[in-house]
C-alpha cells in the first residue's frame, strides 16, 4: 500500500460529485492534511476489515464534516485536535488522548495548536465501502 494515499474515494453527499483517490489526496494536501495508510486487514467477522491510518494536520488545518462506514478509534500522537462530533459539544484532545466515534456519525477535526498535530485512526468498517464520506453542510 502506498504511503500518503487516501484509503477510499470521497463522496460529496447530495452533490453527485465523486472524487477519485488522487483528487481527494490533492484536496487534503491543499488544506494542510496528509493521510498515510499504515495497514489494512480482513477481520474474522465476515465483510469487515480494520484500517489504520496516520493523519497529520498543519497548524490551523481542518477536515470538514465526514463519516465512516464503521467505528473510528482515535489516538492523538502530537499536538491538540478539536473534534466536533454530531450531538456532542466540541472537545479538544491533546497528545496521548483518545476518542471513540460510532459508525456513520458525522464529525470534523481541526488542529487548534500552532504546531503540526497528528493522530492515528483505527477503523473497523464494512469492506468495500468508501472509508470516508463527506457530509453536506445542507441537510
Amino acid at each position: 500500500m502506498k504511503a500518503r494515499q487516501v484509503g477510499a474515494i470521497l463522496l460529496i453527499a447530495g452533490s453527485g460529485i465523486v472524487l477519485n483517490t488522487s483528487q481527494a489526496q490533492q484536496q487534503m494536501e491543499m488544506h494542510g492534511i496528509t493521510r498515510t495508510d499504515l495497514q489494512r486487514h480482513d477481520l474474522s467477522i465476515p465483510g469487515q476489515e480494520a484500517v489504520q491510518t496516520r493523519v497529520d494536520f498543519a497548524p490551523g488545518a481542518a477536515f470538514s464534516m465526514h463519516r465512516h462506514p464503521g467505528e473510528e478509534i482515535v489516538y492523538v500522537l502530537e499536538g491538540s485536535i478539536e473534534y466536533e462530533v454530531e450531538g456532542q459539544p466540541p472537545q479538544i484532545i491533546n497528545a496521548g488522548g483518545v476518542l471513540f466515534i460510532p459508525a456513520m456519525v458525522p464529525h470534523a477535526a481541526k488542529n487548534v495548536g500552532n504546531v503540526t498535530a497528528a493522530e492515528v485512526g483505527t477503523y473497523v468498517v464494512e469492506k468495500g465501502k468508501p472509508l470516508v464520506e463527506l457530509v453536506s453542510e445542507i441537510r
